[in-house]
């Protein structure tokens, strides 16, 4: 090994390595396996963590929106890392659908709302018009909050 730095995002290692046959040089780039909690299905079947699940979901809630994919990425890596924290062998995965909800509650109303219609599985409208009214409501209060600060 030549040399040894971390990657532009912090979560790569970039090695610069030597070929002893050829002494030709090359990089390499590795990240690493942090050990994930195996997910719990609602039938009751297990699988591994799947951050690629997330992605395609949220990519799904937030399609024709002006998120970036930068941004969905980091998204699944704050989801990721928050379950590798807990440090749980295993999480239920409603648990992992709460975890999205709340990340896109924060990011984006109309993709919170497409989500949480297929993750919830609303009904009928009386649902998913509660689903609404509960969005808007917090909308309120953080607008409410957000002029009364401004007002000091």
């Amino acid at each position: 090994m030549v040399d040894s730095r971390l990657g532009k995002d912090k979560e790569t290692i970039r090695r610069r390595r030597e070929c002893l046959n050829c002494q030709k040089r090359f990089t390499t780039s590795e990240r690493a396996e942090d050990a994930l909690p195996l997910v719990v299905k609602k039938d009751g079947r297990r699988e591994a963590f799947n951050p690629v699940k997330i992605l395609n979901g949220l990519k799904k809630a937030c399609e024709k929106r002006p998120i970036s994919i930068d941004m969905i990425e980091k998204i699944v890596n704050r989801i990721e890392v928050f379950f590798q924290e807990k440090g749980e062998r295993e999480i239920k995965s409603s648990e992992i659908g709460e975890k999205v909800m709340e990340e896109l509650h924060r990011l984006d109303g109309v993709a919170y709302v497409r989500f949480a219609s297929v993750y919830r599985q609303f009904k009928d409208i009386h649902e998913f018009m509660d689903e609404l009214k509960e969005l808007l409501g917090n909308k309120e209060e953080v607008k409410q909050k957000e002029s009364s600060s401004n007002d000091r």
